[in-house]
């Protein structure tokens, strides 16, 4: 009677009903509920002390990439995260540890641990300063009581964070196999809305099957959902061997209609911002007979808008701002029928994506070999393809999105990132989180010098990157030698770097909860806290935990004045080193519009404070001391 047992514990209330008893369950309703669910929830919403530190020497071209990879137990991070990039990134991808029997991570089944048991627990480090495997892991075995349960407080959490870092039209790929797909799919329904559901993505990994259990395993699966599913907009994906109709300067293309055709899905109705007009010059077709168009009115351009099919008002497929951004793509023509029809140009004959994926570059044994050849053999186990991470960046995100992947692994997603770029000219940002776990004493990879594998993740970033720019050059040199090409011509070069930043203690005191009325460790915490800044603290950790704490990206522009540092212009300062009354002025003249100060600059002198809160004041500039 497999039905009476719940991971592996008699369920009395399903033993009952099965033996014929009468029974009116408690809590009678459609719902995923597991043991520690409301405990994940509240440790979920414990706000974190913790914030990040850049690592210049670890990183790589640090003060022009906008490319991050970040160290740290990724619920943590993404909780320092939230304040700078919620809502700003457009894809997420991840590959979580499955939950085979055979994996270990972190989940938080002591649920009774204060804040700081639980700080010192994800932060436990040997002597060297490495996580130490024991103390942050515990193996989730199928013999344990709570074997789903355990994933699914690992894995809400970390979900609902990262959904609040997705756009509205942002979107989320998730790996899984059948361990737990079922458990994810009704685990994401709850946190993204069953509405919201896009795809179940079938990918053959291994054509001859892994050879256990009854079936030959042949398959994983991506799940794909959307944060808001009207909003978002998938792109589709070439089709090898294109022939093209038409040929301008630029080369082939063939033509596709920009209205959307599922008119039932995408009208006036729930995509207003998708219907608006163009203007179309009808009477001067080019040597293909297209026209031109554009988005703003002109005199003599006869006006149209996308047609009225079964009564409801059709849409563009394109926003209008995309639409004026890249008004070359787009043609029109006037058909026998005499309908003006606007087309977007395709230099690439392209399909929307089909639910199985059956392509030789994306097996699995494609992403050992690569990366076999970038690091050595044994480095790292099943990494995903480049190919497969760049396919899924193709559908799901264009030229300037931040994508983000909060458990990187080998450092596949940076990998991909920075070679579509290439391929395509675009300028997507990724952000990387992996733990720095170390890696086994015996393990080819710590024989090869890789003490985390977030080392490995970062070399292989390193590797990829002095690659790309060799090739880079490679082409630009051929071009030189082939013809005479303006800037404009040139191959670009991506961005190649990566800044590092690493999860640490903040650098200011945590105020201590002290129960009862104990007068001294009051007043002795009240002492401790006229200066709140830690002794470890650096004047450069502070600026990147300030910028977290106020919302400003990673990649701000930091600009170090005299006694001060400006961020993003005029959006914020800082004055964490000195202060006196020609830096207050100096200031004041810039006019920022919000300053942030060391209450200890001020130490000794405080008509000087008070001076400055009135003049800021008198300035309209929002002042703040800490």
């Amino acid at each position: 009677m497999p039905e009476v047992f719940d991971e592996g514990q008699i369920d009395w209330e399903k033993l009952k009903a099965t033996l014929g008893e009468c029974i009116n369950f408690s809590n009678e309703r459609y719902v995923l509920n597991w043991a520690g669910k409301s405990d994940a929830f509240r440790m979920m919403q414990r706000p974190t002390s913790a914030t990040l530190v850049p690592c210049r020497e670890e990183s790589v071209d640090f003060d022009n990439t906008q490319n991050i990879f970040i160290e740290g137990e990724n619920m943590e991070v993404l909780k320092v995260l939230q304040k700078s990039y919620f809502g700003k990134v457009k894809m997420i991808y991840i590959d979580p540890p499955y939950n085979t029997g055979n994996d270990s991570f972190i989940y938080p089944d002591k649920f009774s641990e204060s804040k700081d048991e639980y700080m010192r627990r994800v932060g436990d480090k040997d002597e060297n300063g490495y996580m130490v495997r024991d103390a942050m892991f515990r193996k989730n075995s199928k013999e344990n009581g709570q074997y789903h349960s355990n994933w699914l407080n690992m894995m809400m959490p970390r979900l609902y964070l990262a959904k609040s870092l997705l756009r509205e039209d942002g979107v989320i790929f998730v790996s899984i196999d059948d361990n737990e797909v079922h458990n994810l799919r009704l685990l994401m329904n709850e946190i993204f809305g069953e509405e919201n559901f896009v795809a179940n993505v079938t990918v053959i990994v291994k054509p001859e099957g892994r050879r256990y259990g009854y079936f030959a395993k042949t398959h994983e699966t991506i799940l794909v959902y959307a944060k808001n599913v009207d909003l978002s907009i998938f792109n589709e994906i070439e089709i090898e061997g294109t022939s093209y109709q038409y040929y301008d300067k630029e080369g082939g293309f063939n033509l596709k209609g920009l209205r959307n055709r599922n008119v039932q899905a995408f009208n006036s109705l729930n995509r207003p911002n998708l219907r608006y007009p163009f203007y179309v010059d009808i009477n001067t077709p080019d040597e293909n007979g297209l026209c031109n168009v554009c988005v703003e009115y002109k005199e003599k351009f006869v006006k149209v808008m996308p047609s009225t099919i079964d009564g409801l008002k059709s849409v563009w497929r394109w926003g209008k701002e995309k639409s004026a951004k890249e008004n070359n793509k787009l043609v029109a023509y006037k058909g026998h029928d005499g309908e003006i029809r606007v087309f977007q140009k395709e230099r690439k004959l392209t399909q929307i994506p089909k639910t199985v994926w059956n392509n030789k570059y994306i097996i699995s044994n494609k992403g050992t070999a690569e990366l076999q050849q970038i690091l050595g053999k044994g480095i790292f186990d099943f990494p995903k393809p480049v190919a497969l991470i760049s396919l899924l960046l193709e559908i799901g995100t264009n030229e300037d999105d931040i994508i983000l992947d909060f458990f990187s692994g080998s450092g596949t997603m940076g990998h991909a990132v920075m070679d579509l770029n290439r391929k395509d000219g675009g300028n997507r940002k990724y952000i990387c989180v992996q733990l720095p776990e170390k890696c086994d004493e015996k393990s080819e990879a710590h024989k090869a010098g890789y003490k985390t594998i977030a080392d490995i993740a970062k070399e292989r970033i390193r590797r990829t990157g002095m690659k790309i720019r060799a090739d880079v050059e490679a082409e630009r040199t051929k071009q030189k030698e082939q013809l005479q090409f303006d800037d404009a011509g040139i191959v670009p070069m991506p961005d190649l770097g990566f800044k590092v930043f690493k999860l640490t203690d903040s650098n200011f005191k945590q105020w201590r909860n002290i129960k009862g009325g104990a007068k001294g460790e009051w007043k002795e915490l009240i002492i401790e806290f006229l200066d709140p800044v830690e002794e470890t603290a650096t004047t450069t950790n502070m600026v990147y935990e300030l910028l977290l704490k106020y919302g400003k990206s990673l990649n701000s522009s930091i600009e170090h004045k005299d006694g001060y540092f400006a961020i993003n212009g005029k959006e914020l300062y800082l004055m964490l080193e000195t202060v006196s009354q020609e830096t207050v002025d100096a200031i004041l003249r810039e006019k920022p519009n919000k300053v942030i100060a060391l209450d200890r600059l001020f130490k000794g002198n405080d008509q000087l404070k008070t001076n400055t809160v009135l003049q800021m004041r008198d300035a309209s500039i929002e002042f703040k001391t800490i």
